[in-house]
């Protein structure tokens, strides 16, 4: 007996619902091309002040990099966004644990920890790092705790999932045998999640050596502040140095944390 229903490759729903997709992304684009409002004879002309830029960055004023404090505001950077990391860690764990649903299990505690991480993630490392500044005013200070909390969301959100992902056998194991909560934190969760803990640490360090490059754009201290600087005195020689020390220090951290979480994970 042979089938003879026809196949298709679609149904007709499949195909309009897929066509209302298209027509949607498409309405988008162009609704956002007009609402950028892009002015011709600035993008006709882009070329040639891209060619001028780069013109005036060159040489690479060297020179600068004591002289003018470009130094110390790159250990700056890095004080930040280590600082700032270990901030978050401190802050991130007890709302992991308590967004962890086989740790806290009370619905309301999960409920409120996983709203710390979504918010903490939500808004931007700038935004947090503006909002500091204007109450502690300009500096690493402000940088580092914006640092701290921008990280919560992220380096909580993964601790509770490893948490979440634990072999539950040891943890009843130690609660069959009597033992207190805080040993079978210790003793059965701790080294299930060590090996993520440490890797989420140093990739989210990585992060925040980026981040933290840039938070100075708004007076939060670091390397960004030197960059705003000679961007406003038009020192694009020192501009070209700047961005040469930002993205070295990035590529060794990129590598450096690649290395650790190897020997680690």
């Amino acid at each position: 007996m042979t089938d003879n229903a026809t196949w298709e490759r679609f149904t007709p729903a499949q195909k309009l619902a897929r066509f209302a997709v298209y027509l949607g992304a498409v309405s988008l684009f162009v609704v956002s091309l007009k609402t950028v409002e892009i002015i011709p004879e600035f993008l006709y002309d882009a070329p040639e002040q891209l060619q001028d830029l780069f013109a005036r960055m060159w040489p690479v004023d060297y020179a600068a990099y004591h002289s003018e404090g470009i130094h110390q505001a790159l250990v700056e950077t890095l004080n930040i966004a280590t600082l700032g990391t270990v901030l978050s860690l401190f802050m991130a764990v007890p709302v992991g644990l308590m967004a962890a649903k086989n740790i806290t299990k009370i619905p309301v505690l999960n409920w409120f920890g996983t709203f710390i991480l979504v918010s903490s993630r939500t808004v931007n490392s700038l935004v947090w790092a503006i909002l500091f500044v204007a109450i502690f005013g300009p500096g690493a200070l402000a940088g580092t705790i914006a640092i701290g909390f921008r990280s919560i969301g992220f380096c909580g959100k993964l601790l509770a999932e490893a948490l979440e992902e634990v072999n539950e056998g040891p943890i009843e194991a130690l609660k069959a045998a009597g033992a207190p909560w805080p040993s079978i934190l210790i003793k059965g969760y701790w080294p299930q999640v060590a090996p993520a803990f440490w890797g989420i640490a140093l990739f989210r360090w990585d992060i925040n050596v980026r981040e933290s490059s840039v938070i100075g754009l708004v007076g939060a201290g670091g390397i960004g502040v030197a960059l705003d600087t000679a961007l406003n005195l038009f020192r694009w020689q020192q501009v070209s140095l700047i961005l040469l020390c930002i993205f070295t220090v990035v590529i060794i951290a990129e590598v450096l944390v690649t290395k650790i979480r190897q020997k680690i994970i």
